[in-house]
């Protein structure tokens, strides 16, 4: 009796213990999505910081040089498929391509490039329906395709419009190099509220920057941060990143609310701004002081 308890008691810690040892055979205690990962055992502080990033600011326009916009580039990796599109920024569940393209859709122009039916039986059409009684039915249809496709590229949001990027990264103090890490998780595309009628804004996809930092290498020539004092110095855009070369002002910080600093102070903009800057300086003087240990 005793040999079949202690027997059932192994099997049941076996079973337990394994599923533990499987996860972390699998990440090593590090972080998968850090560009510089830092085992866990080393990180003597951590704290996720939330960042918006208005890519018109003057600092921020190099990510932003007309034609050579960082949205332009991370939308159509996504079209063609070569980036990974999620739907939050815990990065688990993929958006398809379809839910992707349905979000850069632009309800104002989809709904002014409807047809509408004018009686007649052919929506928009001049009442003879496809065959003008001339017998080119086929020109006419050629054409209706043409603009068919041509009404299908214009009702979508162009990346100008897409003006706001989130950036979610962690401040990580690395114990053993004595070093404080900026550690980009997540970059969020959004289309600000100002574009849309009932003043909502829209999270167009959310993308994971180690994936970003692979699109931005595979291509030096294009993917660059313009330098408008010296055209012989742009940057790649992972370098203007891991510079630092943006201003994103903090709007949360990890909460067990899960709070945004616009929740607290939604009453006073000024106020909510006025916070965030805090928060900046309370992280620096965090940075700072963390050297005394």
């Amino acid at each position: 009796m005793k040999k079949f308890v202690i027997l059932t008691f192994g099997v049941a810690l076996m079973v337990f213990v394994q599923p533990s040892r499987a996860q972390e055979s699998a990440n090593d205690g590090y972080n998968p999505n850090s560009v510089y990962p830092i085992h866990e055992d080393d990180i003597m502080y951590k704290k996720r910081v939330w960042r918006r990033m208005d890519l018109r600011e003057k600092q921020n326009k190099p990510f932003f040089a007309s034609n050579n916009e960082i949205t332009k580039h991370i939308v159509n990796a996504a079209k063609a498929g070569i980036l990974p599109i999620y739907k939050g920024d815990s990065m688990v569940n993929r958006m398809t391509k379809e839910e992707f393209l349905e979000k850069l859709e632009d309800p104002r122009l989809k709904d002014m490039n409807m047809g509408t039916d004018d009686g007649w039986g052919d929506s928009g059409g001049d009442g003879w329906g496809s065959d003008d009684g001339w017998g080119d039915t086929a020109d006419d249809t050629a054409a209706d395709e043409e603009e068919s496709a041509a009404t299908e590229v214009s009702t979508q949001f162009t990346v100008r419009q897409m003006t706001t990027l989130e950036i979610v990264e962690d401040m990580i103090f690395d114990r053993k190099r004595s070093v404080t890490h900026w550690d980009i998780q997540a970059i969020k595309i959004i289309i600000p509220a100002s574009e849309f009628t009932s003043g909502v804004e829209r999270t167009v996809g959310v993308f994971k920057y180690l994936d970003l930092i692979d699109l931005f290498r595979s291509n030096p020539d294009q993917m660059i941060w313009f330098n408008p004092q010296n055209s012989a110095e742009h940057k790649n855009l992972a370098d203007a990143f891991a510079l630092r070369l943006f201003n994103a002002r903090i709007i949360k910080v990890a909460n067990p609310d899960d709070n945004f600093i616009i929740d607290t102070y939604s009453e006073s903009p000024k106020q909510g701004i006025m916070a965030s800057q805090w928060l900046e300086y309370e992280l620096m003087e965090k940075e700072h002081e963390l050297w005394s240990y």
